[in-house]
């Protein structure tokens, strides 16, 4: 899989929304693919791109139903709750180390570096958390569970300099290549479900595949 990120120059605004600028101009990616067997809850994810100079701002937007968030703080785990997922390593080489930044439909975030599954991770302090700029369209706290078809979105921006500080970045520039793949989980969810962009090709659930990434390339 490969998606081309667009440069947008207009700051990011966590008030923005999915068809308002800059994001209307940017087309989305979306996560097609599942791991385990097909679930019976498969909600239409969508994820856009843009790198704005300075920072990667990502917004998603999903279709979904039984929707839940219940993690209080930045490191919980969100993976639990309605959850989208941003795993990348920024530059064109994914055995170097990835990071996996991970977003409740409630806003809260963890975030982590590592080279596997565990193999030395890295917690990114709850203080550089705070620098990555978030919106999302549901209150921090869903509980009980919305039963009921809902639409939310979650967006973020995310400085590069931010990243410096636990690994090599390869500056966005044309050309430029990072690898990456997008997620949507609902692990304690009434409908779990684990739904990809890039296909991945493992027997049980497991987003810490690197070697599935797609590409991302910046124009």
């Amino acid at each position: 899989m490969k998606y081309r990120v667009k440069t947008r120059k207009p700051p990011f605004s966590e008030a923005a929304a999915w068809d308002t600028a800059p994001w209307n101009t940017i087309p989305p990616l979306v996560l097609n693919h599942h791991m385990g067997p097909r679930p019976d809850h498969f909600p239409r994810t969508e994820a856009k791109l843009f790198f704005d100079g300075k920072a990667v701002c990502v917004m998603f937007r999903v279709e979904d139903r039984y929707v839940r968030a219940v993690a209080k703080q930045h490191q919980d785990k969100v993976f639990e709750d309605s959850c989208v997922e941003f795993f990348f390593t920024p530059g064109p080489d994914a055995s170097k180390g990835y990071f996996n930044l991970e977003m409740n439909c409630g806003g809260v975030l963890l975030f982590h570096f590592q080279t596997g599954r565990g193999k030395d991770r890295i917690v990114i302090p709850g203080k550089e958390c705070e620098k990555i700029s978030c919106r999302s369209s549901l209150p921090p706290l869903v509980d009980p569970e919305i039963q009921e078809p809902v639409i939310w979105t979650a967006s973020y921006r995310l400085p590069l300099c931010l990243l410096e500080k636990y690994t090599g970045v390869v500056p966005p520039s044309p050309g430029v290549q990072w690898r990456a793949n997008f997620y949507k989980c609902g692990d304690k969810t009434s409908h779990p479900h684990w739904l990809t962009w890039s296909a991945v090709d493992v027997p049980v659930p497991d987003f810490h595949r690197p070697e599935f990434f797609g590409t991302l390339e910046f124009d």
